[in-house]
């Protein structure tokens, strides 16, 4: 027999299927038909992280009726050339960007998470793991500094502790936070380390290598204490979704420089009074970052175009049918 319509989030996702909690019970759920005849987008249906209304039904199960506004998004390109947003969760206040010092250190993919960090409405913040396992981290420091200014970073490691208070002390009470890299950086492991238990199963990394194995195969929110935590797949590659509007944010410096340029639609190519290339010559703007800068913008560039001509045909299979 149904019982009447609760409210409660969703804490773990499986393809179809997600775990909804409501209080301390947890409900095994699919979506009503209604919900499924409705959605036209894979941003219509429930993520991690997401507030949904249910139905219970007996032995644990009940159905999803209604999403409920979400607050901020992490999503990106799906991986291939399908034209598609993959959400990653939902209803998160700080997105924490985990890169682990060594082999997996890259500040270009540190600049395109930071990117879609600032587009979800988040607070970014930096954690580099594993700093039990180099003599210093004094230089990856001054660089993450230069290429994502105005972030907090804190150097953690699981093994020995450090770092760690230092880190929760600054998520605030009742916050939802989300670990996101590569896969064996670390973020089950610190998972663990922030709740004082194995909550996340973790696999050693090879150590000829540095590479992780996918421990975490599907996303799952737990909570500590008075944070919840979503832990996510390791991704191989990151599409930006969406971003523009955000770049300024992730490369500040080279957008303060361009407002000085002499003329105001300055393409920083071969322009007099370019105060962008005067930085390049002088060494104040690193060139790799301004490639970077580049091509992140003509990638989000081809996506919106990519994005309209997809939208364009689907109007347009609607209007025939």
């Amino acid at each position: 027999m149904f019982q009447q319509t609760e409210t409660g989030r969703v804490t773990a996702q499986f393809q179809h299927l997600y775990t909804v909690s409501i209080g301390e019970k947890g409900y095994m759920c699919g979506v009503s038909g209604k919900f499924r005849h409705a959605a036209t987008s894979e941003r219509d249906y429930p993520v991690i992280g997401d507030y949904v209304t249910i139905q219970v039904r007996e032995h644990g199960q009940g159905t999803i009726h209604h999403l409920l506004e979400r607050r901020t998004v992490l999503s990106r390109a799906a991986a291939g050339n399908e034209t598609r947003e993959q959400l990653i969760c939902a209803n998160v206040d700080y997105v924490l960007i985990t890169m682990a010092c060594g082999h997996d250190f890259n500040i270009r993919r540190l600049e395109r998470y930071t990117l879609a960090a600032w587009d979800t409405g988040a607070i970014p913040i930096i954690v580099l793991t594993k700093t039990d396992q180099v003599d210093s981290v004094d230089a990856l420091l001054e660089d993450i500094q230069v290429n994502a200014p105005g972030i907090q970073v804190f150097p953690v490691s699981a093994v020995t502790g450090e770092g760690v208070a230092e880190l929760r002390h600054a998520l605030p009470s009742e916050s939802t936070i989300a670990f996101v890299g590569s896969s064996g950086v670390g973020k089950s492991t610190l998972t663990n380390a922030l709740a004082h238990e194995a909550l996340a199963v973790t696999q050693t990394v090879r150590a000829q290598d540095e590479r992780g194995k996918h421990t975490t195969t599907h996303r799952e929110l737990f909570r500590i204490d008075d944070l919840y935590v979503i832990d996510t797949p390791g991704m191989r590659e990151f599409g930006l979704w969406e971003g523009s509007e955000h770049l300024e944010d992730t490369f500040r410096d080279i957008e303060a420089l361009a407002e000085t340029c002499r003329f105001r639609d300055c393409s920083h190519q071969k322009e007099p009074g370019c105060a962008v290339q005067e930085a390049l010559a002088n060494g104040t703007i690193d060139a790799k970052r301004y490639a970077s800068y580049l091509k992140l913008e003509r990638e989000l560039l081809y996506m919106e175009k990519k994005q309209a001509e997809h939208a364009r045909v689907l109007e347009k299979k609607k209007r025939r049918s």
